[in-house]
């Protein structure tokens, strides 16, 4: 069984060729460069009225767009930012980055924050990124209720999450702020980049300048004029701009998105289907409301002892499946416990039990049905190789 390589994406429209090789001519890459309609600023109007919100700024990366956000709340030096247990080492750097300090919350063993314990650090906080980590939802019902009454503004980080939606509502759109990657294992892929999307004219005007729009380039932006002349000169630039050579590569792919979207739930509930059919793997379901868009599969190892999930782990690679537990590396970055970078880092047990089981592997949107069985098949056997009893032979 040959499996194709599981990290490969779709490749880049045609109709981006024309647009890039029209670049590539002129030479005019700056996003700020024309008057007017350049890539960039175009891509901010077609995904700001895609996602229905009032305003989009893209940027480098989604690393980017939540360092911007924090920075865009203006909140205190060493403000504390509440943030899940399980989610990619960017979004703590994000927050040290904008001299915030993280609080970690526990996550349960379906990936999603547990709200007893969001309960309990919330009245400690400033703020709150919620990670919509590998594109499970948390109760977003909840967190916004007790955000709300708190008076505590809420980040989406939505890297994961391009397409989910929460009881109707577009993850990403339901917080003060959502940012989004273009990276490459993301469902638009332009090898890196970021957007974030707001409603609110202040704190847009404010990331806008940040971003790296000086001197008068925010005029450039369809925002409230005044809203930028409150700042003007008032704040650093972090030159985190997007290139009009990326949104060229973006721009052609977001009529694909709805596509893409249930063709990897469509692959996503297949191999869950399949993979369900074992004692020794869940697949967690989604909350109800939550309608998701995957483009990998995330199950946890049942009665399994750390031997037997080395030894899954290694069959599975051997036969062409990259299968990745989140806390079986002392260097995954999707492990709390590698972000030493943390000052007084803590413990979440419940979160370490369920990373330590908790398993990852990619099902690019495009895999046609033989190749998921395959992909099942490779994971079953190697379940069955790790943990059936061994036979003594010559006894």
């Amino acid at each position: 069984m040959l499996l194709p390589d599981m990290h490969s994406a779709e490749a880049i429209p045609p109709a981006a060729r024309t647009e890039i090789d029209r670049l590539l001519a002129s030479g005019d890459l700056f996003r700020y460069t024309a008057a007017s309609d350049a890539p960039v600023s175009l891509l901010e109007a077609e995904f700001a009225q895609m996602m229905g919100s009032r305003f989009a700024l893209a940027v480098s990366s989604c690393s980017a767009a939540l360092f911007l956000s924090l920075k865009a709340l203006d909140l205190p030096r060493d403000a504390r930012v509440l943030i899940p247990g399980f989610t990619f080492a960017a979004v703590p750097s994000a927050v040290i980055h904008a001299d915030c300090l993280p609080v970690l919350c526990e996550v349960g063993d379906n990936y999603r924050i547990d709200i007893d314990d969001f309960i309990a650090k919330l009245p400690e906080v400033s703020a709150v990124i919620v990670s919509h980590m590998r594109g499970h939802t948390s109760d977003m019902d909840a967190i916004m209720a007790l955000c709300q009454a708190a008076g505590t503004p809420v980040i989406e980080d939505a890297a994961h999450s391009l397409g989910t939606t929460w009881n109707g509502a577009r993850i990403g759109t339901m917080g003060r702020v959502g940012c989004f990657s273009f990276q490459s294992y993301k469902m638009i892929n332009a090898g890196e980049g970021g957007i974030m999307v707001t409603d609110d004219a202040d704190l847009i005007a404010r990331a806008i300048i940040m971003s790296g729009a000086y001197e008068h380039n925010w005029k450039k932006h369809p925002v409230l004029q005044d809203a930028f002349a409150t700042h003007q000169n008032q704040l650093p630039l972090y030159n985190l701009r997007l290139s009009n050579l990326s949104a060229a590569v973006i721009r052609p792919q977001l009529p694909h998105l709805a596509r893409r979207v249930t063709d990897g739930r469509r692959n996503h509930d297949h191999v869950a289907r399949l993979l369900d059919q074992s004692a020794h793997i869940h697949v967690p379901a989604p909350l109800p409301g939550e309608v998701r868009a995957p483009d990998s599969i995330q199950f946890n190892l049942i009665d399994m002892s750390d031997e037997q999930v080395t030894e899954f782990v290694a069959h599975a690679a051997q036969n062409g499946v990259k299968v990745q537990v989140f806390g079986a590396s002392a260097d995954n970055a999707r492990a709390f416990w590698n972000w030493q970078f943390i000052p007084d880092l803590p413990d979440l047990p419940q979160t370490r039990a369920m990373l330590m089981r908790a398993c990852d592997v990619r099902l690019p949107v495009h895999l046609p049905t033989d190749t998921l069985n395959d992909v099942a098949n490779v994971v079953l056997t190697a379940i069955s190789h790790a943990t059936e009893p061994r036979r003594n032979y010559g006894t």
